[in-house]
Order: structure tokens, then C-alpha cells, then sequence
């Protein structure tokens, strides 16, 4: 099967053909093409609480199914299931739950945001199932999960923290720092251990100050961190979104949705974690103290909002699935448009919208 576009590859763009053969890309050829549209690789989505009126943290497999539907006609080919704080019943049934997805390839992986995180500073997060990280509990998931468990999210200040984080880097669980009020040096002593992804950074963590640079200066100066990024207009200006994108760096820095049930969806009254959530002109608030909770994104619109925001469109491609999936180590299956991998793509048009989908080979009805 040939493709004909404008086909954005981790070198550059190039004009001419995306070659796929079976589920693989053959190759990627230059060529005159009459055909304006653009080519770009699947994206890459590791922070997806939901989306399509479901969502992942009930732990329902039916909800699971459709809200990963929802999100692959926008473009992403590889998702991870976020779920948020909750008691370990639900992340162990969750994890029951959601393994055999993982297996089929439905779902990339299993996130869990909390609930070991920080009270300060715990956003949308529900505070009645905060605790301190436990080795017990989460070498029971991982184990129940066979493999399916790939992030957990913590702060770094907890008890016993760290202790967590390098017993998941010694699993091959993906260690990630976020909802924290850690200070920098705690922050960094978390990336010692073994702790490689930003989870929303800026959100949910203490602000920098130029005399207690806090999380975010620690996360966006540590050469061995991923920092995921949330490109909807609300969680962060556009210039911010740039400048953390530049310091960081296209190969650093990753968008991700943080997406919840309401996205793609009416406004109106939604529920995330068990607490009450509004949504208004596209932003998920919680009903009881306007806390951000979660967004309406798709990775197609963060794709836009990235460009907009004056990053160029093959620097916004690496962003949103060259970069994610090296971080939850996949970079050497799916993130890119390079001759034997999987042949993940989105076509998109002038206004880089979803045109079409491809995913192993086969265009997504």
C-alpha cells in the first residue's frame, strides 16, 4: 500500500510516499505527490484517564474498550490507561481488568496516577485515598498485571518513596514524579533513584521560585527525565508550553491528554476518582473547589495547540509520539515513521486534522 504526502520523519519532511507493507512501514520514499496532505506518525498517549463519555478508572473493561476507541479515530495508536488515586481493591481488580488488554494490544500499558502523592498538592485527586507508597502493594499489582503495569506516578517526599521508586525501576516499571510539593533537592534525589518521567509538569507541584526552584526546575534540567506536557490552553499558557519545550527539548518533552470521560463530550456534570466533576466551555473542573480535573484533549488538537503555540510540526511530532513511547520504552516499535516498525499513522489535513487512521497496517473505520 502507498500513502502519498507530506510525510513527517524524525529527520525532517520529506514529500513523496509512505510504503506499508503488511503491519509494518516498507518505506519512505521522495517523489512529486499532487496530494497536500500531511503523514504523521500515531500518537503516543501515556497519560489517558478517559474519553468519549468513558473512562479507565473504574476498571470497567467494556468502558475501557470504548474510551480507547474513542481516542484511536483521533489519531492515537498507542495508549496507556490512567487510573487515578484509589483504594488498592479497585487498582487490583483494574489491573485484573485491563492485563488482557494489554496483551491484545487494545491498550499500550497500565498508568496509575496515586495514589501515592502529595495532600498540598493533590489537585483533582481524591485526598480520602492518599497514602504513603507501599513496596507490598505495588509488587502485588505488578505481579497480578504480568507485565501490564508500566507507570506509577509518586511524590517524592512521601514516606518511603523512594524505596518505591527503585523497587519499580528494578521491575521495569516506568517510575514517575508528579501531585508532589517535593523541593528540589527531593526531586532530584527521586531521578537518582531511578525516577525518569515529569507527570503534567508545572501541574500539580509546587511552583518555582527563582530562590526554591522546586520540582519543576529539578524535572526540566534533569538530562534523563521525560517531561509530559499538557497542550490544551488551559493547564498551560502557550508560552509556557513553549519555553518548558525548549528548554526540555523535543526529545524530552511529551504531550499527553490527561484526558478524562468528558472529552469529546457535551458540557456538563462528570465524575473522576468519585468526586463531581463540571465541565464549561471545554474545562473539567471539580464541582467542589474548581480544581482542574483532568482535560478534554485529544492528541490531535494537542498536536494543534503545539504548533500554535510556535512549535514547528516536526518538533510537535516527536513531542507527541517519538518521545512518549521511548520513554515507556517502546521507541524502537511504534513513535515514528521508520521502515520496520509498525505502520501507526495519522493522516491529517491543512488544518492538521484527523483525516485517517492507520494502526499495524489497517486504516480504523
Amino acid at each position: 500500500m502507498r500513502i502519498d504526502g507530506r510525510v513527517v520523519t524524525p529527520s525532517g519532511v520529506v514529500t513523496g510516499s509512505v510504503e506499508v507493507t503488511g503491519t509494518q512501514i516498507g518505506a519512505i520514499s521522495p517523489g512529486d505527490v499532487s496530494d497536500p496532505q500531511w503523514i504523521v506518525p500515531g500518537f503516543v498517549d501515556i497519560h489517558n484517564h478517559g474519553g468519549g463519555g468513558d473512562t479507565f478508572t473504574t476498571g470497567d473493561p467494556d468502558a475501557a474498550l470504548r474510551a480507547a476507541a474513542f481516542h484511536l479515530r483521533h489519531g492515537t495508536t498507542t495508549l496507556y490507561a490512567s487510573l487515578v488515586s484509589s483504594p488498592f481493591e479497585l487498582m487490583r481488580a483494574a489491573t485484573a481488568a485491563y492485563a488482557p488488554m494489554v496483551s491484545s494490544g487494545v491498550l499500550a500499558g497500565i498508568h496509575f496516577e496515586g495514589p501515592y502523592l502529595s495532600e498540598v498538592r493533590c489537585g483533582a485527586q481524591n485526598p480520602s485515598h492518599l497514602r504513603d507508597p507501599s513496596v507490598e502493594e505495588l509488587a502485588t499489582l505488578i505481579t497480578l498485571g504480568g507485565g501490564a503495569v508500566r507507570m506509577v506516578t509518586i511524590a517524592p517526599e512521601r514516606t518511603g518513596a523512594i524505596d518505591a521508586i527503585q523497587m519499580l525501576v528494578s521491575h521495569g516499571v516506568v517510575a514517575a514524579v508528579g501531585h508532589t510539593d517535593a523541593t528540589y533537592e527531593q526531586t532530584l534525589a527521586a531521578v537518582e533513584a531511578g525516577a525518569s518521567v515529569g507527570t503534567h509538569v508545572f501541574n500539580g507541584m509546587r511552583p518555582p521560585h527563582h530562590r526554591e526552584p522546586g520540582p519543576v526546575f529539578a524535572l526540566l534540567g534533569a538530562p534523563s527525565v521525560v517531561c509530559e506536557l499538557v497542550a490544551d490552553g488551559v493547564h498551560l499558557h502557550d508560552g509556557t508550553l513553549a519555553f518548558a519545550a525548549g528548554v526540555a527539548g523535543p526529545d524530552r518533552a511529551a504531550l499527553v491528554t490527561d484526558a478524562m470521560a468528558a472529552a469529546g463530550m457535551p458540557d456538563g456534570a462528570y465524575e473522576l476518582g468519585g468526586q463531581q466533576v463540571e465541565v464549561r466551555d471545554r474545562v473539567a473542573r471539580l464541582a467542589r473547589d474548581g480544581a482542574i480535573a483532568g482535560s478534554t484533549l485529544t492528541m490531535d488538537a494537542a498536536l494543534r495547540q503545539a504548533v500554535g503555540a510556535g512549535i514547528p510540526i516536526v518538533d510537535a511530532c516527536r513531542m507527541a509520539a517519538t518521545t512518549p513511547a521511548r520513554a515507556v520504552g517502546l521507541g524502537e516499535t511504534v513513535g515514528a515513521l521508520h521502515p520496520g516498525w509498525r505502520a501507526d499513522l495519522a493522516i491529517l489535513d491543512e488544518d492538521l486534522r484527523v483525516v485517517r487512521v492507520m494502526r499495524a497496517g489497517s486504516w480504523v473505520s
